[in-house]
């Protein structure tokens, strides 16, 4: 996680921590669980990233990381053709997952025959809007994972950078893959962290997009998703020096970045997206280019009990699918009914039932 999102979220832990003590005050200001919990939306099990080469993608967190080889093999018709890719193109893919871990995992794809392929984010800086911009996972020791980074010839926005808040001490950085895929890393050294295993590099359990308006994209995803919302807050930093973001040390007090993380089960560790605005910073807008075959973070796929009522609640909500397909073969999920929604970034989230 990034310096604005652990600052932010420490409090934001505590606060919680607070509304779930045994009190009647607690109990009676307890907010109504988000709307899309009646539908049976679960944390995001997977993202989909878009490569070039599977191998070379995922060696990082396979070899450096601890993270395990769930299943690899071809991409079936069904979901290409669900992509509205030419029947020219067919694709191999490769699934993650961290030790022990179910979800948050990584989908990589490869697209093979596809025309016009660029990165997503081609050149990108952070506060350039459209695609998203990271996946998050958790680490008992991030410099060593940045070393390991380095050293495969991969970037990062910064070194790893230590600071404390909230009586926490925090160390985060954000690694550069292949294409521009961003992976951020978030350790915290004290106190402990017991919300899921994290050894060397623990599931994905957050997605960040960076965003031209970061109250209307919260919006969609409070009022039109029906997510719930763990944090919405400006923040600046409180000294000037240089920050994981690669904000400069004389902008860094000054500048207003305007953080906030919504999920569709609260309280929760995973399945969450991060939105982030540079407020001041005018980016480029990215977005027209957040579409498969593109390499980078294509979507995060949330499995929903009741899929149907799920769209008739976002088609009230003036929600219409870019992508929808029926009984589509996904190995490792199995037959799913599948659609893609775009927030107004262009980035693409997906909801799907396994049949």
């Amino acid at each position: 996680m990034r310096l604005t999102a652990a600052r932010v979220l420490a409090a934001a832990s505590l606060a919680v921590a607070a509304a779930l003590l045994p009190s009647p005050a607690a109990a009676v200001d307890a907010p109504a669980p988000p709307a899309a919990v009646r539908f049976g939306v679960a944390p995001w099990t997977e993202a989909v990233v878009s490569v070039a080469d599977l191998d070379a993608s995922a060696a990082w967190l396979l070899a450096d990381g601890g993270w395990r080889e769930r299943m690899r093999g071809a991409v079936l018709r069904g979901e290409l053709d669900y992509w509205g890719l030419p029947k020219t193109v067919s694709g191999a893919f490769l699934l993650v997952c961290a030790p022990a871990a179910e979800t948050g995992c990584i989908r990589y794809v490869r697209f093979d025959n596809a025309e016009g392929q660029r990165p997503i984010r081609l050149a990108a800086r952070p506060w350039d809007t459209g695609g998203i911009f990271s996946i998050m996972l958790r680490s008992e020791n991030v410099p060593a994972l940045f070393d390991a980074a380095i050293a495969r010839g991969w970037w990062a926005e910064s070194p790893p950078y230590a600071f404390r808040f909230g009586g926490s001490d925090l160390v985060n950085v954000v690694v550069r893959g292949p294409h521009g895929v961003n992976y951020a890393l978030y350790q915290r050294d004290a106190p402990p962290f017991e919300g899921f295993p994290v050894g060397r590099l623990s599931q994905a359990f957050n997605a960040m997009r960076m965003v031209r308006d970061q109250p209307a994209a919260l919006a969609f995803y409070r009022d039109r998703l029906g997510f719930g919302v763990l944090f919405d807050a400006p923040f600046t930093d409180p000294e000037p020096r240089a920050n994981n973001f690669s904000v400069p040390a004389n902008l860094a007090t000054t500048l207003v970045r305007r953080a906030a993380v919504a999920q569709p089960v609260l309280p929760g560790e995973t399945g969450r997206v991060e939105m982030m605005q540079f407020e001041g910073f005018a980016g480029r807008d990215l977005s027209q280019f957040a579409v498969p075959p593109n390499w980078g973070i294509i979507s995060l796929r949330y499995p929903v009990t009741d899929l149907e009522g799920y769209r008739t609640f976002l088609a009230g909500n003036s929600v219409a699918p870019a992508y929808a397909a029926t009984a589509v073969a996904i190995t490792g999920i199995g037959s799913a009914d599948i659609f893609a929604v775009r927030d107004p970034d262009g980035n693409l989230t997906e909801f799907y039932r396994a049949r």
